[in-house]
């Protein structure tokens, strides 16, 4: 876990970086928010750290109880019977020697419950961060230097994406890290954070806190950050600012999470 100092950003679309922005409405307007001290995961739980998870609750995620996850195959995305967290992004068994890359085919409601087991364990408050502190951190908290990917203008410093992963996740911590020492924020695999969807930025909290008021905003969707190995830096899904939602069951070979561990607890 990386401290993360507590400051105030300006969240989302920036008007004054149009290369950060590209006008896409869900990352408008700009706003400023002042997030409080947390701790945050290096990098993403790895498939050795869901073992555990699943060894010591026998846990069902989603993918075991419905049979199926989405998996790359033959240059698409398709349901696979069979595929869960042991697989990778083909859904086939994965080696335990890739044991140390991000867990997938997992979704949110499995990735809050390895976070309440998390916390039962340790007597600490662990969780999924809210949609601002995942921000703030990806952006390098107050040391940011603003970069357009989290840690560096030049994705293949600091990303696993379509240009370099050769459709497959990697080891966690192994290109460069950000300005707050956290590896993967951008690429490798989408993060859920707890937030409900909304379509934009109108409205939002300005205290770092989850937005989860139903009220012009759809909890029937919750929020992904930072893209994957299967996007294409042509795109704007691996920008700092980039939003994106699946329902809560959903699971994908593009999709993990890390943890944050604070004082302050969601709802």
């Amino acid at each position: 876990m990386v401290l993360v100092s507590g400051g105030t950003f300006l969240m989302g679309c920036q008007s004054n970086d149009d290369s950060n922005c590209q006008h896409q409405p869900e990352e408008a307007p700009s706003h400023t928010v002042h997030v409080s001290d947390f701790y945050i995961g290096k990098h993403e739980v790895t498939v050795q750290d869901f073992e555990q998870f699943i060894q010591e609750t026998n846990y069902q995620t989603d993918a075991d109880k419905q049979g199926s996850s989405v998996v790359w195959v033959v240059h698409q995305l398709a349901s696979k019977n069979g595929a869960n967290w042991k697989c990778d992004v083909e859904g086939n068994i994965r080696s335990t020697s890739n044991y140390n890359h991000p867990v997938i085919h997992v979704s949110w409601d499995d990735a809050v419950a390895y976070c309440k087991w998390l916390s039962e364990k340790t007597q600490e408050n662990y969780r999924l961060p809210t949609e601002a502190e995942w921000e703030f951190a990806a952006r390098g908290g107050l040391n940011t230097q603003h970069y357009l990917y989290s840690g560096s203008n030049q994705i293949e410093q600091v990303a696993w994406s379509a240009a370099n992963a050769r459709a497959t996740t990697h080891s966690v911590a192994s290109l460069k890290a950000n300005e707050l020492g956290l590896f993967d924020m951008t690429g490798n695999v989408y993060e859920w954070v707890y937030d409900c969807w909304h379509d934009t930025f109108l409205n939002a909290p300005i205290n770092g806190s989850s937005w989860l008021e139903a009220s012009d905003g759809d909890c029937t969707r919750r929020i992904l950050r930072g893209g994957s190995w299967y996007n294409d830096a042509s795109t704007p899904y691996l920008r700092v600012a980039s939003r994106s939602s699946f329902k809560p069951t959903e699971r994908f070979c593009t999709t993990g999470f890390r943890v944050v561990k604070s004082n302050r607890y969601n709802k």
